[in-house]
């Protein structure tokens, strides 16, 4: 409930977990996936995120997962752990395993697949914050949970002690708005486009910034927001512009996969200009031959490949 608690802001992607072509985590792919984002100027990660494929995630994949990025980078830039779970003993689990890994907060949806009713999704963020030491970042997921979190329940939830940040992830933009006017001076407010109606409401109203999309394009997202803090809007635009081409060729409204799933998607970008995107894990499928094509020529037209 107080937003100055952490220093959170800016462009803090969520990362893909790399897997080998059998599934299994890729601890050494992952390492060098740490290090290019670390070199490419992120201003913090999400770890096991939605983008992280956390569905798929074994109890010791999660385990060496948050002990690899722990032990690579904790005290380096701040790293949030995806902790979204069934039940709130699940979320609470995983909290302490992030902690014990050196995170500085985590990141929670509601309970997805069930759709539980507003008193249930207060109850159940009530429970993980009273067991946890870490602060919370609501992440509104509409897509994912079946839930698009009303503007009262978001403000119920910013007054639970450790609620310090909300990623608005609603594909509403009127919903966004409302609650980022209502909120942001409570708690630090996620989910900006990198587009001019973003830029004019972080220039002249400020907003803690954007959490997604994987950071394929290195270094020109998180200076969307370097250039905006020293005041170059120019600047500013043109990066959002590359970050937007790409929502726009991939993602569709709702900020699911256009081409097929985020993830495969995101890896895909990745192993095209020769990172550690590794594979999506089944049920997830990579793209195919045609969706391929898309990420290449949109990468190409970027200049990235």
């Amino acid at each position: 409930m107080d937003r100055n608690r952490v220093a959170w802001k800016g462009y803090i992607p969520a990362i893909t977990t790399p897997f080998a072509s059998d599934g299994a985590f890729d601890r050494v792919a992952c390492g060098r996936l740490l290090e290019w984002l670390v070199g490419e100027g992120m201003h913090g990660l999400i770890v096991a995120g939605t983008t992280g494929e956390w569905f798929s995630l074994s109890e010791d994949d999660r385990t060496a997962l948050f002990r690899t990025v722990g032990d690579q980078l904790r005290g380096r830039l701040p790293l949030i752990a995806g902790c979204n779970a069934f039940t709130p003993q699940q979320a609470i689990a995983h909290a302490q395993l992030a902690a014990e890994c050196g995170f500085d907060g985590i990141l929670l949806t509601p309970p997805p697949y069930m759709v539980p009713s507003e008193d249930e999704i207060f109850a159940f963020y009530v429970t993980v914050a009273a067991a946890i030491s870490l602060p919370i970042c609501v992440y509104n997921w509409p897509p994912g949970t079946n839930v698009d979190m009303s503007l009262d329940l978001l403000t119920r939830l910013a007054e639970i002690d450790k609620v310090v940040a909300i990623k608005n992830s609603t594909s509403r933009l009127d919903h966004f708005v409302r609650v980022f006017f209502q909120l942001k001076d409570q708690v630090r407010i996620f989910g900006f486009a990198m587009d001019e109606l973003g830029l004019t409401l972080l220039s002249t109203h400020g907003g803690a910034g954007t959490m997604g999309a994987g950071a394929v394009l290195g270094r020109d997202q998180p200076d969307f927001y370097n250039h905006l803090w020293r005041g170059d809007l120019e600047k500013a635009r043109l990066c959002g512009a590359k970050d937007q081409l790409l929502m726009r060729q991939w993602f569709t409204p709702s900020l699911s996969g256009k081409l097929g799933s985020a993830q495969a998607t995101l890896k895909e970008a990745l192993n095209l200009q020769g990172l550690p995107g590794g594979f999506p894990r089944p049920p997830l499928l990579p793209l195919g031959p045609e969706s391929r094509e898309v990420v290449r020529a949109t990468l190409a037209s970027l200049g990235r490949i």
